[in-house]
């Protein structure tokens, strides 16, 4: 069967007119979708976009929190935080918090899930108790356990029989802010592991146990697996959390960097050269770098979850 010209002319016009079609239609549905983003997009840019950029500035000068006399330093305040102990001391706390909650808390999310999911009397009530206390404001949750900690009148040295000074001994301090962080935020990681539980097909473990598999080879086998994506994204969370910690570790502390500040975090440290000593332009050189350092984690873990994807395709 042969193709006379004109067929040979016709066939790419339409197919041309087809694109040329498409093409309007997605600038359609982007013109009228655009309204509807537009809130969004102002937002964004007016408490978002707008304080980077103006933090960014800030940091090359010596500004203070009044406005006055603010003048171009340069990198003078970048190389003032890298040199500053302090700086490294607080970084260093936040990172021994998040090495502390993130193993704890994705391990914990995950057994609670667990129970929760496999639970037959009382399923909603378990759930409910898991993850009502992340419903609960940061500074309920810290003046609830601030209170708990309490050597005096606290429950927690009266239950256990104990006299630790959590509180008031650097050794304690920051495993307290630690506990309190753990039974506050594990719900919604709790919350995220049971709907992934859930999503798993029932169909595997039937032919699991039809083949003999025990309980522990159907969750090494089938429901570890199939929770890799969903770990990834709670550990990925829960890293750049912990790290921005503050609220609790400052209530707990009545707005104090703790015992020899041992509970200093890095966000503290930046608001208290911001609004203590109003180095505004020191202040901003110091968030920048910590925002920096988000963003570095924020990458490290989207290249990860490529480089896997592409593994497994």
């Amino acid at each position: 069967m042969t193709t006379t010209s004109a067929e040979t002319v016709i066939r790419p016009a339409r197919a041309e007119a087809a694109a040329h079609g498409a093409t309007v239609r997605r600038k359609q549905r982007f013109q009228h979708g655009g309204w509807f983003i537009a809130p969004f997009l102002v937002l964004f840019a007016l408490f978002v976009i707008w304080p980077l950029l103006r933090g960014l500035y800030l940091s090359f000068t010596d500004a203070n929190i009044s406005g006055d006399g603010a003048s171009f330093i340069g990198l003078d305040n970048y190389t003032e935080a890298l040199d500053d102990p302090l700086v490294w001391e607080s970084l260093g706390h936040s990172a021994y918090f998040t090495l502390l909650v993130v193993p704890c808390i994705t391990v914990l999310a995950f057994l609670l899930a667990m129970l929760a999911h496999h639970i037959e009397r009382g399923k909603w009530l378990w759930r409910l108790c898991f993850f009502m206390p992340f419903l609960l404001p940061s500074t309920v949750a810290a003046n609830l356990w601030q209170w708990l900690f309490n050597p005096g009148t606290g429950m927690i040295n009266y239950v256990f029989g104990i006299e630790t000074p959590w509180l008031t001994d650097k050794s304690y301090a920051m495993l307290a802010i630690v506990i309190t962080t753990l039974w506050w935020t594990v719900g919604f990681s709790f919350l995220l592991y049971l709907a992934a539980l859930q999503g798993i097909p029932a169909h595997l473990y039937e032919a699991a146990r039809l083949d003999g598999a025990n309980a522990w080879h159907r969750m090494a086998h089938i429901t570890l697996p199939m929770l890799r994506n969903i770990t990834g994204l709670v550990i990925a969370l829960q890293i750049l959390a912990s790290l921005q910690v503050f609220d609790q570790a400052v209530v707990m502390m009545d707005f104090l960097p703790g015992p020899e500040g041992s509970t200093r975090t890095f966000v503290q440290y930046t608001l208290e050269e911001g609004f203590t000593s109003y180095r505004v332009g020191y202040a901003s050189a110091v968030s920048i770098i910590f925002f920096l350092i988000i963003a570095a984690v924020a990458l490290a873990r989207m290249r990860l979850l490529r480089n896997r994807e592409e593994g497994v395709r």
